[in-house]
């Protein structure tokens, strides 16, 4: 787990991927045919297999987590703030967060409990209540820091914990390159493409671009999902749980998975005893949804793992699942191999 620790940490908020592709540029240039980045800021990596399909598969995980960006410096030295993606507010009240390159901290603030009134206490908070105190006393030295359209990370905390149990930020998706980063030290018995993308958290754009410039046949999103496995949640709205394995979807908010593939990979994962489960919850969405629009269609799949308290400064998610998750990628790389490429 010390690469998925390394990946964590890394920020990465969408539209300010850098540190992160900068990091998978360097792991994957020993092993790939080809590299480069597109105008989205998403990562292509070709590399040759066994068998020869150079627009067949392309393996796909986003780069980007959600997290904030400065929108005013105060007089007073507070700076305003809007979410990056669909952070959950409710979680970040007195969080610590990095801004900039530099890591600049911060933390996340607004009016005490004890000065709210009963009804502001029912109430969720709205983010223009929200502010980020940085220990500047007025504007300028403020200024002299940070400025308006610097991005905000979640403080980095990854570490494994429990009973086989990792938390962190940012697992959404950087589970996913991490399972892409594994393959790509492989041998592969086919050619693959690899594409770690940019801001799909704001919208899956990152992806849209990649796909068109790829062409694949056949794509396999590799990401995590909302596990609601806790007490507070009625049984059928649990959606998965840590621990079960890998999430093969056949569908949920924005994509219907194509069944072939989705049967392929519940196949694969009962016939070398890998645990799998399905969302028993039609929900969420991830870059599947433009992949399989491109041009004149391609035909998606999903793995995932299942991940509680997504779009929070801390996530948490099961070791075994994420190791099971790059067996059953594996695998399906392997069962395509064998087909024949489509005329």
């Amino acid at each position: 787990m010390e690469e998925l620790k390394t990946l964590c940490a890394l920020n990465g908020v969408s539209g300010d991927e850098d540190l992160v592709r900068e990091y998978l540029m360097e792991q994957a240039r020993p092993w790939a045919d080809s590299i480069r980045t597109d105008a989205l800021g998403n990562l292509i990596v070709y590399k040759r297999g066994a068998v020869s399909a150079p627009n067949r598969l392309m393996l796909c995980a986003h780069m980007d987590e959600v997290g904030l960006i400065v929108t005013r410096v105060c007089d007073d030295g507070f700076l305003k703030f809007d979410f990056v993606g669909g952070v959950d507010r409710r979680v970040t009240l007195g969080k610590e967060v990095f801004l900039g390159r530099d890591r600049i901290p911060a933390v996340v603030g607004m009016k005490a409990v004890h000065m709210l009134s009963a009804e502001e206490r029912k109430r969720i908070p709205k983010t223009e209540s929200l502010y980020l105190d940085m220990g500047a006393p007025d504007r300028q030295s403020a200024l002299a820091l940070v400025e308006p359209g610097t991005y905000g990370a979640f403080a980095p905390r990854a570490e494994t914990f429990g009973d086989g149990m990792f938390r962190a930020k940012a697992i959404d998706d950087r589970v996913g390159c991490w399972v892409m980063l594994q393959l790509l030290r492989e041998e592969l018995p086919m050619d693959v493409t690899f594409v770690f993308t940019a801001q799909e958290e704001v919208g899956t754009r990152g992806a849209f671009a990649a796909s068109f410039s790829v062409t694949p046949e056949i794509a396999l999103v590799l990401e995590t999902t909302t596990a609601a496995d806790l007490p507070s949640v009625e049984p059928f709205r649990q959606v998965c749980a840590p621990g079960k394995g890998p999430v093969i979807s056949y569908m949920d908010g924005s994509t219907i998975y194509d069944r072939e593939l989705y049967r392929t990979l519940c196949r694969l994962a009962e016939e070398n005893h890998i645990p799998w489960q399905t969302k028993e919850y039609v929900a969420g969405g991830n870059d599947a949804r433009t992949i399989q629009r491109t041009k004149s269609g391609v035909r998606v799949a999903a793995l995932s793992a299942a991940v509680r308290y997504l779009h929070a400064p801390v996530s948490v998610g099961s070791t075994a699942d994420f190791r099971n998750l790059l067996a059953l990628t594996r695998l399906f790389v392997a069962e395509l191999s064998k087909a024949p490429a489509r005329e």
